[in-house]
């Protein structure tokens, strides 16, 4: 049964480690949640280790600078494992293929970069869709706009056979107070047209493998029952540790604040319609990470 608490600590004393999401829990997109900030510190100064869990579509290089530009200190977490690094892993092996027409912002053409913990990586051309062999996905050309701008190419994708690489499974993220579509509701829509996505982060099993090799380069050897993971998406973050069999706690006055009739704290009713809705049950439920 789902328990609605107050703060972090109130439960934290079992889990030797937190994989924490980051978007809707520790920021914005603009800039750091404090009380999330030193709900983590906290945890991190009781000896307990902090993984942030990350659907971006970066690599983890580029996700610590980008922390640091929004104010998420670098002593609240310990490590970080991304959507991103785990699917250029598998772009790099030929998931799919050498090929590769690229839908996405020029910000994130890094995700081309040569990866060297690769071994024997394929060697990766940028052409167009007419010529491509794959498609990877690190979100719409535009943010902002119509998903349905995207259909004709996908529909074209779709009867040449082309598998789609989703660096971000997520549908929605939230920049402040502004919604942008990512890679997942691409990807949703061409898996609804009959036509073949591959995921790498929250909640597919890829992700969860590189954030627990992490936790092991820490020299950390924590149990999956002492693993505590947090974060706003009910489809990624929930459905995610109830994959893999570890408790959760949900933030409520993220992506489902307006859902939950989150303020403070979310309105029972509200939370337990929205849960049976999403059909996921969160170990702990919050209204905001502190």
């Amino acid at each position: 049964m789902t328990r609605i608490i107050t703060s972090l600590a109130e439960v934290s004393g079992p889990y030797d480690a937190l994989f924490v999401d980051l978007w809707g829990c520790v920021h914005n997109g603009i800039t750091a949640f404090p009380e999330a900030v030193e709900a983590l510190r906290t945890y991190r100064a009781g000896g307990g280790t902090v993984v942030l869990v990350t659907n971006s579509p970066r690599a983890r290089n580029r996700v610590e600078r980008q922390l640091d530009t929004f104010g998420v200190p670098r002593d609240c977490w310990d490590t970080i494992a991304t959507s991103g690094d785990s699917a250029r892993a598998a772009m790099f092996r030929g998931a799919v293929g050498s090929k590769i027409y690229f839908i996405g912002q020029e910000t994130d053409l890094k995700f081309f970069e040569p990866l060297q913990i690769i071994d024997d990586p394929i060697e990766i051309e940028r052409v167009p869709l007419a010529e491509a062999e794959g498609i990877v996905c690190t979100g719409p050309f535009d943010p902002m706009a119509d998903l349905d701008d995207s259909r004709p190419d996908l529909l074209y994708a779709k009867q040449k056979g082309l598998k789609l690489l989703c660096a971000n499974p997520d549908i929605v993220v939230d920049r402040g107070e502004t919604r942008e579509w990512c890679a997942g509701a691409l990807a949703r829509m061409y898996t609804e047209m009959g036509g073949e996505s591959l995921y790498f982060g929250k909640p597919h099993p890829p992700i969860y493998d590189l954030a627990y090799r992490r936790l092991d380069a820490l020299n950390r050897d924590v149990p999956r029952g002492r693993i505590l993971a947090i974060g706003d998406g009910a489809q990624t973050d929930i459905a995610g540790a109830m994959g893999e069999d570890i408790d959760s706690l949900f933030i409520a006055g993220g992506l489902a604040a307006v859902a939950t009739r989150t303020t403070d704290q979310p309105d029972e009713a509200a939370l337990k319609a929205f849960l049976d809705a999403e059909k996921v049950t969160p170990t702990f439920v919050i209204g905001r990470l502190r």
